[in-house]
């Protein structure tokens, strides 16, 4: 394939094919499978029927009489009360909740502690979505990426998927489809990484202090609080937006003009007040900064992005085929590395832009 006809070059999506096995499925982009893999897992997950032989009890809040750090790491001190009549009814009328009471079984006699919360989750929900308690604690470390493909309501599966139809192909274009996906999963990764860091933060002061205490900007959710959705990842693309497109106009609700780079930081500015004052959704709204955080940082910094989901065969480049044979010297200059540095020049501000040496160097590799 000569070096005109990369994704790059034409900002369209490269044809399907053999060597294309990332699109090979009717010339889908990357975005879009994201997107029709939300859509389908949320379908699925609502077609489930309502029983105990395919839901799960998940255990989602602790009460505040006593941490949740406590409960998780107190071992056989505290026992939850089981009344089974009473979850499965839950689950037949569809409220999905219930609670279970907490005993301090080392008191004589035992002592009601507390209350501990549970919800029947479909399949998917169930075993994809993060919480510090699952996530870190139990080491489920495929929740990092798994949780970014879950969500809550169909108002929260619509908004995070028509920012991603309307923001992600942008960065597709000019990322490339491999590192596209890696940009999108690692923003999702780092949303649930600050929801982690300030949720266990927020548990560690509390043992501290020995008591629950308010710290502005620490989660002080309970360990198993469930965290679902690709907003981490659509923040990231928003950031990445912002900075390729910073001028374009958007609709808010489809009414109101607003330039993408405004929009983008209105929505971090929130975010960040959202955790500092816990508003409701502040865990949430963490994931949302971590995502947006990692946005910001890997636009400015593709380079980071190099040799992700080399496995899928596409020679494009970010792909270990452009490295060229034998160990590389650190800060060496390679033409792969040469061929990305004018192909993103491009990508920003035209063929025009080319000095006739960068012309002349994209010639040679067309040829090779």
């Amino acid at each position: 394939m000569g070096i005109y006809e990369r994704d790059y070059i034409r900002h369209r999506p490269p044809p399907p094919g053999p060597g294309n096995p990332i699109t090979a499925v009717r010339g889908w982009s990357v975005n879009t499978w994201l997107i029709a893999i939300c859509v389908g897992v949320f379908v699925i997950d609502a077609l489930v029927p309502t029983t105990p032989a395919l839901w799960g009890r998940v255990r989602t809040e602790v009460s505040r009489e006593v941490p949740s750090f406590v409960v998780f790491g107190g071992g056989n001190q505290y026992q939850e009360v089981m009344n089974e009549r009473n979850e499965l009814a839950a689950l037949e009328r569809g409220t999905l909740r219930f609670t279970r009471e907490l005993l301090d079984v080392s008191a004589t006699p035992n002592e009601h502690v507390g209350t501990v919360t549970y919800h029947w989750m479909p399949p998917f929900q169930r075993w994809f979505h993060f919480s510090t308690d699952l996530g870190f604690r139990s080491l489920q470390v495929w929740r990092f990426v798994g949780f970014q493909f879950l969500h809550g309501s169909v108002t929260h599966l619509l908004f995070n998927m028509i920012a991603l139809f309307f923001f992600g192909s942008i960065v597709e274009r000019y990322l490339g489809a491999k590192r596209y996906l890696a940009f999108y999963l690692l923003c999702g990764i780092c949303g649930a990484v600050m929801y982690l860091v300030l949720n266990f933060s927020a548990m560690m002061v509390s043992l501290y202090a020995g008591r629950s205490v308010a710290v502005p900007g620490l989660l002080f959710d309970s360990m198993a609080t469930p965290l679902v959705g690709a907003s981490a990842g659509v923040f990231g693309v928003l950031m990445a937006g912002a900075f390729l497109k910073p001028d374009a106009i958007v609709l808010v609700f489809f009414v109101i003009p607003m330039r993408l780079a405004t929009l983008a930081y209105a929505l971090v500015g929130l975010a960040i007040v959202s955790v500092l004052f816990g508003v409701q959704n502040a865990g949430g709204e963490a994931g949302h900064l971590g995502g947006a955080v990692a946005g910001f940082y890997l636009i400015r910094h593709t380079n980071k992005l190099h040799g992700f989901f080399d496995f899928l065969g596409w020679a494009d480049p970010t792909s270990h085929h452009y490295r060229g044979p034998g160990p590389l010297k650190k800060g060496a200059a390679t033409p792969r590395h040469e061929v990305d540095r004018i192909l993103d020049k491009i990508s920003a501000d035209g063929l025009h832009s080319l000095t006739e040496r960068e012309k002349r160097v994209l010639r040679e590799a067309s040829e090779k």
